[in-house]
C-alpha cells in the first residue's frame, strides 16, 4: 500500500492530501490485519457470533432458562452485543500504534492519523458485527426489532463512544507502558464478568446491584435490554454512561496531545 509521500501533489489541499492518507491508512490496516482476503475479515466479524451460541449452548447444557423473556438467544445478544463492542473496539484502537509506528516516518503521517484509521476501521467492523448477528437471528425465527428503536440505536452508539473513548486513552498508556497491552486483559474480563451478559444485574441484592451500576458497561447493556422490553422497572444514568464516554475521548485526546507525541 503506497502512503504519500513528502511532497503534496499538485491541485490537491490539504483536507484532500489528508483524506487520502486517512484512506490509505485504512486499506492498510484491512490488508494486514485481515491477511488480505474477505475470509479473514469474515472470522472477526463472526466471532462475536460464534460468542454468542457458545454462551447460549452452556445454558441450554445445564438447563438454564432465560432470566429474561421466552428466548435465551435474544437474552445473551442484547448483552453480548454492546459488551462486546466495547471491548473489542478498546482493545484493538489500543493496538494500533504498536502495529502501525513505522508509518510515522512517512512526513504526511501523524500519530493521530494511525489512531482516526483504526476507529474507522473497527466502527465498520463492528456495525458489520451487528447486521451479521441481527440477520443470522432472525433467519433463527428471532424478533430482532426492538419495542423502542431509537433507544437501542442510542445504546449501541454509547457502547461505541465509550469503546473509542478507552481505546484512545490506552493508545497514550501503551506509549509509555507497552505491557499494558497485556495487563488490559485483566479489567476487561472483570468488567465482562460483572456486566450482566448471562444474568440479570438488577435482580441481585440492590447493595450489589448499586456496586455494578458504577460500570457504564452495566447501564449499556441495562439500556440495549430497555429497549426491548421497556417494563424491566430499569433506571438507567444516561448522563453517567454519556459523561464517561465523552470524558474518556477527552481524557484520550489529552493523553495523545502531551504523553503519546513524546514517548512515541
Amino acid at each position: 500500500m503506497e502512503l504519500p509521500g513528502a511532497s503534496q501533489p499538485a491541485g490537491m489541499s490539504r483536507m484532500d492530501v489528508y483524506a487520502h492518507v486517512i484512506r490509505a491508512l485504512v486499506l492498510r490496516d484491512m490488508r494486514t490485519r485481515f491477511g488480505g482476503s474477505h475470509w479473514g475479515y469474515a472470522v472477526l466479524v463472526l466471532w462475536p457470533v460464534a460468542h454468542i451460541f457458545i454462551i447460549v449452548g452452556i445454558m441450554a447444557f445445564r438447563g438454564l432458562p432465560s432470566p429474561l423473556g421466552d428466548s435465551p438467544l435474544m437474552f445473551v445478544a442484547t448483552g453480548c452485543v454492546p459488551a462486546l463492542t466495547f471491548q473489542y473496539m478498546s482493545r484493538e484502537i489500543m493496538k494500533a500504534l504498536m502495529a502501525n509506528k513505522p508509518l510515522i516516518y512517512y512526513p504526511q503521517v501523524k500519530l493521530f492519523d494511525i489512531v482516526v484509521a483504526r476507529v474507522l476501521v473497527e466502527v465498520v467492523k463492528g456495525f458489520t458485527c451487528l447486521l451479521v448477528v441481527m440477520a443470522i437471528l432472525t433467519a433463527l425465527g428471532e424478533h430482532v426489532i426492538p419495542a423502542e428503536p431509537v433507544v437501542a440505536i442510542c445504546a449501541y452508539s454509547a457502547a461505541t463512544l465509550l469503546g473509542i473513548g478507552i481505546g484512545i486513552v490506552n493508545v497514550g498508556i501503551v506509549s509509555f507502558f507497552p505491557g499494558w497491552i497485556l495487563g488490559y486483559v485483566v479489567p476487561m474480563l472483570v468488567l465482562y464478568i460483572t456486566c450482566g451478559v448471562a444474568f440479570v444485574p438488577h435482580l441481585l441484592p440492590n447493595e450489589l446491584y448499586e456496586i455494578l451500576k458504577w460500570s457504564p458497561i452495566v447501564q449499556i447493556v441495562e439500556w440495549t435490554r430497555l429497549a426491548y422490553d421497556p417494563n424491566l422497572g430499569i433506571e438507567v444514568d444516561y448522563l453517567y454512561v454519556l459523561m464517561w464516554g465523552m470524558g474518556s475521548v477527552a481524557f484520550g485526546l489529552i493523553l495523545e496531545r502531551f504523553v503519546v507525541r513524546r514517548f512515541a
